[in-house]
């Protein structure tokens, strides 16, 4: 039975020792990961917002990536916006959710950094978020039943916060209790209408994950029938559910994304590249671009929750598979340059968005929930000459996972803008020694 007292269990019972040494290694890409893509996000404005924020209130305890210093939540809730802005962080792919576990990392390096938790402690603490989050994303998803993923996150970044902070059995499993009895975010966030709440839910989430986690460090007791009680988590928020919980597995599932784009997007942007360059086809002479997909790409990015052809935004222009095809048709690229205002607005890409038409195949429905992430694109021309290509997976997918050197290469690419290469060099290497580091090590490297 899936009860906080089953997740302090198994969280507590985990030691760094129990992980592989390949499991360890996934590890580290995960924060190397994480680091890069929040690094590549410090000037972003609704990230600025958030900085603002918490700037305005001060406090102190725990580094801000970039410079400065807050409160652990508050560090918690503006390092996961800039981890989670951009949409280029990482995804587990469980058949009826798509959360994104490095949604964690941050507030685990907070909490790590506030109890001087050694690389082996930070690592381990890492690898219970998401084994919770993945767990939980598998046997009990709930975008269905109308939450957002961040639902989950509230829950897996609490785990992750109670370990880094050595919390004991009884205060783990009241953390575990007050963050998620209070904190259910509704999916509204990415269904139609979206506004710029959609890159920073995750953040808010891991700071009322951490913010919990403190108040039970300090004593106060919370609703530890959080899954089985009365009017309780199965009941309300996810239905009856029993997740398993392996030591640090789930990692190994978790997905990397080679293009700034929602996560079911990944192998129709790789295809549709590799069709225009193979075919050298010319935008304007196309048609129409059909995409068939599975089930939740349909659904999340192809109009099964609104529309996806009003595009003014990035909050809408990533959440939207019309957007995203036509622009990488076009540049043959799909990086943070084509959310640029100015090139959302152009109208090469608003009218080649038009002609998209984005169709689910119940095979590729089929096979996405065994484990690929199918797309057969077609662009017709205005000759009638069609063109094709379909991909089982992407560059980055489980099935096709990105090496420790393309992790580095994207790190370096991400971050290139804000740090040299010596200070990208010595955060790559901290990252890779880090069971041998600590947390204020790699965090005085993000000044």
């Amino acid at each position: 039975m899936t009860t906080t007292a089953a997740i302090a269990d198994f969280a507590l019972g985990l030691d760094f020792d129990d992980l592989s040494d390949e499991t360890v290694e996934e590890l580290k890409k995960r924060v190397l990961d994480s680091l890069g893509i929040g690094i590549a996000a410090m000037d972003e404005a609704p990230v600025g917002v958030v900085g603002d924020t918490v700037g305005e209130f001060g406090g102190v305890g725990c580094s801000l990536w970039g410079g400065g210093e807050a409160s652990p939540p508050d560090a918690t809730m503006y390092n996961t916006a800039l981890v989670r802005y951009l949409d280029y962080m990482d995804s587990y792919l469980a058949p009826g959710e798509t959360p994104h576990p490095s949604d964690n990392v941050a507030g685990v390096l907070a909490c790590g950094e506030y109890a001087d938790a050694s690389g082996e402690e930070l690592l381990t603490a890492i690898a219970v978020a998401y084994e919770v989050q993945g767990a939980l994303a598998w046997a009990a998803p709930v975008r269905d039943r109308g939450w957002d993923h961040v639902t989950h996150t509230v829950i897996s970044a609490a785990s992750g916060a109670a370990k880094a902070l050595t919390l004991d059995r009884e205060a783990f499993r009241s953390a575990v209790g007050i963050a998620g009895t209070a904190h259910n975010a509704l999916r509204v966030t990415r269904t139609e209408g979206i506004s710029e709440w959609k890159g920073i839910a995750s953040a808010n989430a891991a700071r009322n994950a951490v913010y919990s986690t403190f108040l039970a460090k300090n004593g106060m007791d919370g609703p530890k029938n959080l899954f089985e009680g009365q009017k309780g988590w199965k009941q309300i928020v996810s239905g009856e559910f029993d997740a398993e919980f392996t030591p640090g597995e789930r990692v190994h599932d978790v997905m990397a994304k080679k293009y700034v784009a929602e996560t079911y997007a990944q192998s129709a942007v790789e295809g549709i590249i590799e069709l225009a360059e193979q075919e050298d086809i010319s935008p304007a002479n196309v048609s129409e671009i059909h995409l068939d997909t599975f089930a939740g790409a349909k659904l999340i990015i192809g109009g099964g929750e609104g529309s996806r052809y009003e595009v003014e935004t990035k909050a809408q222009a990533d959440h939207s598979l019309p957007y995203m095809l036509a622009v990488s048709l076009i540049d043959r690229e799909m990086g943070n340059d084509q959310y640029e205002p100015e090139r959302i607005e152009r109208e090469d890409v608003q009218r080649l968005l038009r002609t998209v038409e984005v169709e689910e195949d119940e095979q590729f429905t089929e096979r996405f929930e065994n484990g690929e992430m199918p797309a057969r694109i077609t662009v017709t021309m205005d000759d009638g000459t069609a063109y094709e290509i379909e991909k089982d997976d992407f560059a980055g997918h489980p099935n096709n996972p990105m090496t420790w050197e393309q992790i580095e290469a994207k790190f370096h690419e991400t971050a290139s803008e804000r740090y040299d290469e010596q200070r990208r060099e010595e955060i790559v290497e901290t990252v890779l020694q880090l069971e041998s580091r600590d947390a204020s090590e790699l965090l005085q490297l993000l000044d």
